[in-house]
């Protein structure tokens, strides 16, 4: 299968896709941290290929809306009937983003899942309960049309001790830890079998992913691997670059399959 990763902002690369061409739209924007996000030190001391940085900074969350509203409505038109689309953001501006969707995008009835992504790694407070989660908004372009194959996860019950039984809406994968060997560098990379949960449950079999801020990359590579087509783009140069890097090494390895959710 195909990947394309291209240099360029969301808004203008969504301007020259087709009608009706993508099956699954995978968008992970910056989360209006207030920070400039960047590889950390010594990333390329430790063999990683990624040296990147973005602002992840709006004025406040109203001018995040405005940019994210934008792009979107530039988006929707490129969606099939039958495609999905997933917004991963956090708790700093997920409520804000659902309204966004069902009031002025789409509507409620559009809605599928808000799906919880935890993960262990990162800090915690004193002062609040550790924020350990990521949120993912799925709506349906057509509530009575959209693909989706309900992805199977491992069962921890004893009475289905070794069989599989359908993910619920909490998605327990673990983050990339700092040893992992998929690790670039990249600030808030992803970790493949996220994606590739994703990829495989909303996207049919040949289809087309589509990923507007792909950064270092994940949701393409999970793309391929998962045998589907890939496009994403991203402003960030270097991120781009990381991308082409990463889909290269999977064009000489094969698509022989992403990791499975442990």
């Amino acid at each position: 299968m195909s990947a394309q990763a291209h240099h360029a902002d969301w808004l203008d690369f969504v301007r020259t896709l087709e009608p009706a061409s993508v099956d699954f739209l995978y968008a992970d924007p910056p989360f209006n941290t207030g920070k400039r996000r960047a590889s950390p030190p010594g990333a390329a001391d430790a063999g990683r290929t990624a040296d990147a940085s973005y602002a992840d900074s709006w004025p406040d969350t109203d001018a995040w809306l405005a940019w994210l509203e934008e792009r979107l409505a530039a988006t929707i038109p490129a969606i099939k009937p039958t495609g999905l689309i997933c917004l991963h953001v956090d708790w700093r501006t997920c409520h804000r983003a659902r309204v966004l969707l069902e009031d002025h995008l789409l509507s409620p009835d559009h809605f599928v899942n808000h799906l919880v992504w935890t993960y262990g790694l990162g800090g915690s407070s004193p002062r609040r309960f550790a924020r350990k989660h990521d949120d993912l908004l799925l709506y349906a372009i057509d509530p009575a049309l959209y693909w989706f194959e309900p992805p199977m996860v491992p069962a921890t019950s004893n009475r289905m001790r070794g069989e599989l039984k359908k993910a619920t809406d909490v998605l327990d994968i673990p983050a990339i830890n700092n040893m992992a060997n998929e690790r670039t560098g990249y600030p808030t990379q992803k970790p493949l079998a996220l994606l590739d949960l994703l990829v495989r449950a909303c996207c049919p079999p040949g289809g087309t992913v589509l990923d507007p801020c792909c950064g270092s990359g994940t949701a393409l590579v999970a793309a391929v691997m998962g045998g589907r087509s890939a496009v994403g783009c991203d402003a960030t140069e270097h991120a781009v670059e990381v991308a082409h890097g990463r889909l290269a090494e999977v064009g000489r390895t094969g698509p022989t399959g992403a990791p499975r959710v442990p």
